[in-house]
């Protein structure tokens, strides 16, 4: 390609992106541009009438999910199609004044201003005629209460998440992103249950072979019914044999609209509170949306504690058995004679002692999951707590093995993605066996075959641990999280269409 070339592109994608063109006179032609403009999403509602003596035609245009439907019901379509019989119509102001009873209502005649405010959860009202829109106060959306995220707790941030109706879902990420380039392609997901599965990003960021890619994977999928998005995730991942997740699911509004200005893809399923975010790497999995909204050196400190405590969920109970079995001469003396004093009287090897409170902890974690809210903390207490005295009590597993599984489950909790620490749990065993087969050397072994599979590992074309094999500016928001006023370029790994996130000289010149 040539530099002409690259000229009359940059030249053609700026018009593409300059909304800033008048109202015409065509109520057909108004909505073609603005359809054109959204890219045709099909949460938009169009209502077409005919309004006053002459029956000029007219059309109420709004977003379904984030505007109250009921307000526009009543106080819009009502009010006009009641009140216009025998009405001339001379001008929008006049329409305004006589016919609309609602408080909130502007005049706007660029199409950029229109579709802000539509996005934006208002009504426009577009006639025949007038190089006008009214744009009318109707924000609200579904009314239905949204709670914080079960999954997600944070103790700095967004307090919404989603729900199980799509087009509720569609309007929160609508509501984070007022961008006209955000865009949702719909699918038909099952045979026999029909669902609306939604593919959502942002057009100029995004890279649009990514976007190719997701849809044409969900385009195969051949099912009756998906229950869930993590049916979903299974249908499109990379490697199904691997542990490891390739898409991030998550309850937060917030988080899928940070993955989206990255350049990222999300996808919603429709009956499912689940979004799923794609691409995705090993460090994802360890971050949190309060990393951001903490300041940098305390988000830092939250990451290497996660990185720290991902390493004790896995390897803890591993090097218990390797040093207690094998290497006992690499602990201090008195560690040693605390150890072999607490495993006085214990019948089972250290491997079995390890099998069995791990196991144990699994079946009290399951129960508290599957039990209503209340019993099942009690039970996690408790049970732990009882079952963890009488087993010490009765000479089954020494009290060092009930403190090693307890920092074990408590550190496997601070990873912020459930479907990674079931990973991480897992491993957990096979890293024990490996210990108790060959001590030291067998961990190391496992751990060599868990690197070599992690770096062949791909989520849609993207290498599994990216991040580590970029420096320095991967490692900006990897382990540390740099300040803010640092993190100017989006993931060079998505190769977005748009690169910077933001421009210091452009936040000094507006």
């Amino acid at each position: 390609m040539n530099r002409n070339q690259k000229v009359q592109n940059r030249k053609s994608k700026k018009q593409e992106n300059n909304f800033s063109i008048n109202i015409a006179t065509s109520v057909d032609e108004n909505i073609h541009n603005l359809k054109q403009m959204l890219g045709k999403p099909e949460d938009l509602v169009i209502r077409e009438l005919l309004l006053g003596e002459e029956h000029r035609k007219a059309a109420i245009v709004y977003i379904s999910g984030i505007a109250d439907k009921d307000l526009v019901q009543n106080n819009v379509l009502k009010t006009i199609q009641e009140d216009n019989k025998g009405f001339q119509i001379k001008d929008m102001n006049q329409l305004k004044q006589k016919l609309i009873s609602i408080t909130d209502v502007n005049a706007e005649n660029t199409l950029d201003k229109v579709s802000y405010a539509i996005l934006s959860g208002n009504t426009a009202l577009y006639m025949d005629g007038f190089e006008t829109v009214l744009i009318m106060g109707t924000a609200g959306g579904e009314n239905r209460s949204i709670e914080e995220p079960a999954s997600e707790a944070l103790i700095r941030g967004p307090r919404a998440g989603f729900i199980e109706n799509i087009h509720t879902n569609i309007s929160l990420i609508r509501q984070d992103i007022r961008d006209p380039n955000l865009r949702f392609e719909t699918h038909e997901l099952g045979r026999r249950s029909k669902q609306k599965i939604v593919v959502s990003f942002i057009a100029g960021i995004a890279n649009s072979e990514l976007v190719g890619e997701v849809n044409r994977r969900l385009k195969s999928i051949d099912t009756d019914y998906s229950m869930d998005s993590g049916q979903v995730e299974q249908w499109i991942e990379d490697s199904f044999l691997s542990p490891f997740p390739q898409m991030v699911a998550t309850e937060r509004p917030d988080r899928v609209s940070f993955a989206l200005t990255e350049g990222k893809v999300a996808v919603l399923v429709e009956g499912t509170p689940f979004v799923l975010i794609a691409p995705v790497t090993i460090s994802d999995a360890l971050h949190s949306m309060e990393d951001y909204n903490q300041r940098w050196l305390t988000g830092t400190v939250l990451r290497i504690l996660r990185y720290v405590s991902a390493f004790l969920a896995m390897f803890l109970p591993s090097l218990y058995i390797a040093l207690v079995s094998f290497h006992p001469e690499m602990l201090p003396s008195q560690l040693v004679f605390s150890i072999a004093a607490s495993r006085e009287g214990v019948p089972f090897p250290a491997v079995v002692e390890a099998v069995l409170m791990a196991v144990t902890f699994e079946i009290l974690h399951e129960a508290g999951v599957r039990l209503p809210k209340i019993i099942g903390t009690t039970i996690g207490v408790v049970g732990g707590l009882v079952i963890g005295e009488a087993a010490v009590s009765a000479g089954i597993v020494s009290s060092i093995m009930v403190i090693i599984t307890a920092l074990t489950a408590i550190a496997s909790f601070t990873t912020p993605q459930y479907s990674v620490a079931i990973a991480f749990r897992t491993i957990r065993f096979v890293f024990m066996l490996a210990a108790a087969l060959l001590g030291l050397y067998g961990i190391i072994l496992v751990y060599i075959m868990i690197n070599i599979h992690l770096v062949n590992l791909k989520s849609f074309g993207v290498p599994y641990t990216t991040p580590f094999s970029i420096f320095p500016t991967g490692w900006k928001d990897m382990v540390l999280r740099a300040p803010l006023t640092l993190l100017m370029r989006r993931p060079s790994y998505l190769k977005t269409d748009d690169q910077k996130s933001a421009n210091k000289d452009d936040r000094y010149d507006k």
